[in-house]
């Protein structure tokens, strides 16, 4: 996994992290171009049933070298991760199983009553568990 980002209803990120620091630029318009496609599906999820508890969104793109995933909370809470196209063998099931850790984690972030709403998530626990999850010792 080379990104993941939390994104809230202002699709400004409140976490950003990378493998390789030096591609975050290119991973920023890729993570916000995927943001067009969450706009699109839950608008059209919208429409069609009433009460959603928690979106996974499956495989929102994929280019030649990344595939971009996408999860929304009843909270209107995106995330987004990019993961490598040559990883053939992270099943959609262990890409759910992520985004549940990750909107877990998220969860216990801001509800720490130190934690100001909308602010930036700046955890160690968090850190440590993203960076576990994208080398893959989750």
């Amino acid at each position: 996994m080379d990104q993941w980002k939390a994104l809230v209803n202002t699709n400004s990120p409140k976490y950003i992290s990378c493998l390789h620091p030096e591609q975050e630029l290119q991973f920023q318009l890729k993570v916000h171009t995927s943001l067009d496609v969450v706009e699109e599906k839950l608008s059209s999820v919208g429409k069609t049933s009433g009460d959603v508890r928690e979106l996974y969104l499956g495989l929102l793109y994929s280019t030649e070298e990344h595939k971009i995933f996408g999860y929304v909370t009843n909270t209107k809470i995106k995330f987004i991760i990019v993961v490598e196209s040559s990883n053939t063998l992270l099943r959609d099931n262990e890409v759910r199983m992520m985004f549940r850790k990750l909107h877990s984690l998220y969860t216990d972030v801001v509800c720490n009553p130190f934690y100001i709403p909308c602010d930036h998530v700046i955890s160690t626990n968090f850190d440590t568990t993203v960076k576990n999850i994208m080398t893959g010792n989750a």
